[in-house]
């Protein structure tokens, strides 16, 4: 079954799948070259603290070219943000405005690297759902399913992927 649609659309797989999505040539003229190839093969939230204060991490394979992520948003709301670490092996975080996908490679936002952090959201459970939507420079957004885990009860399966 193929998933797709145009430039900048918002995809949502079914549960399990894996989700990609790539620019398409536009209509009439000459034909572009084909945009990244970007898949979500994992997704996870932790539960937030009391504030609504939590993190979310993505695997993100891309079979094409290099592409930036410029944003994202969450279905439980608030605002995310992207962070790294200030420096190589440093755990202290900085927020910036885009976070480089190399080009063909299994890119994982994770704790101790480049990762989101979602600050104002309404209430997550663990054992739930919820949809992180990335957005791609140039390559348009993604949505994909996120489960809200609790690290601290062992619901943190992103980690041993």
């Amino acid at each position: 079954m193929a998933i797709g649609r145009f430039r900048g659309a918002i995809l949502a797989p079914a549960a399990g799948m894996a989700l990609t999505v790539g620019l398409l040539a536009g209509c009439g003229g000459d034909p572009q070259p084909p945009g990244p190839t970007l898949s979500l093969l994992s997704a996870q939230v932790t539960s937030p603290n009391s504030g609504g204060i939590t993190d979310a991490y993505v695997i993100v394979q891309n079979t094409g070219p290099a592409v930036s992520l410029i944003g994202a948003r969450s279905s439980a709301g608030g605002t995310v943000a992207l962070r790294l670490p200030v420096k190589t092996g440093v755990v202290v975080m900085r927020t910036v405005p885009s976070i480089v996908i190399p080009a063909h490679s299994l890119f994982r936002l994770d704790p101790s690297g480049a990762h989101l952090l979602i600050t104002g959201s309404g209430p997550m459970k663990a054992g739930t759902e919820i949809t992180l939507t990335l957005i791609f420079a140039h390559a348009g957004s993604v949505s994909a399913p996120a489960m809200v885990t609790n690290p601290s009860t062992g619901g943190a399966s992103y980690f041993l992927n």
